[in-house]
């Protein structure tokens, strides 16, 4: 059955049912695509995805100069071969922990974070501001980053 955000809302932090229909409203919302979009466009201008192409180029270079071309080559079984042994190698994972760390990590606490939270907000107590904390609600078990003041966006007419 199809539960209002209003009856998710008294659900416990954490409740996988409440975290599903939350992530699914953030994507109704446009804001995964909206940080996939941020991510990509400032992707390729970092060194470790620069380092990354050029590892994967040098390792492919080097892997079709043992190969000599002739019009009987299968290029289908070649690129398999090249993309099976890229993978193993290893290069690909360690690059994405790169990529990430140089191009993710920078925007979660200033610019995913609010804007999640906001939405999350908006999310459980529609036309009303939540006083308590988005992520608190999400789980339990994961806690953010220590060094960053946790707090709910106050309702612009709430006075303390």
């Amino acid at each position: 059955s199809i539960q209002s955000s209003s009856d998710m809302a008294g659900l416990p932090p954490g409740d996988p049912q409440l975290v599903s229909m939350i992530v699914n409203h953030l994507k109704t919302q446009g804001l995964f695509d909206q940080f996939r979009r941020d991510c990509l466009a400032d992707v390729d201008t970092k060194p470790a995805y620069l380092n990354l192409k050029q590892r994967v180029d040098n390792f492919v270079s080097n892997h079709l100069s043992n190969h000599t071309w002739s019009p009987h080559l299968n290029k289908n079984q070649l690129r398999n071969n090249i993309r099976q042994l890229v993978l193993q190698s290893g290069m690909l994972e360690q690059g994405v922990d790169r990529i990430v760390a140089q191009v993710v990590d920078p925007k979660i606490n200033h610019i995913f974070r609010p804007q999640v939270e906001r939405v999350v907000r908006e999310f459980l107590s529609p036309g009303s501001c939540s006083q308590e904390s988005p992520s608190s609600l999400l789980s339990t078990e994961t806690k953010p980053d220590s060094s960053i003041p946790e707090q709910a966006t106050p309702c612009p007419s709430w006075t303390p």
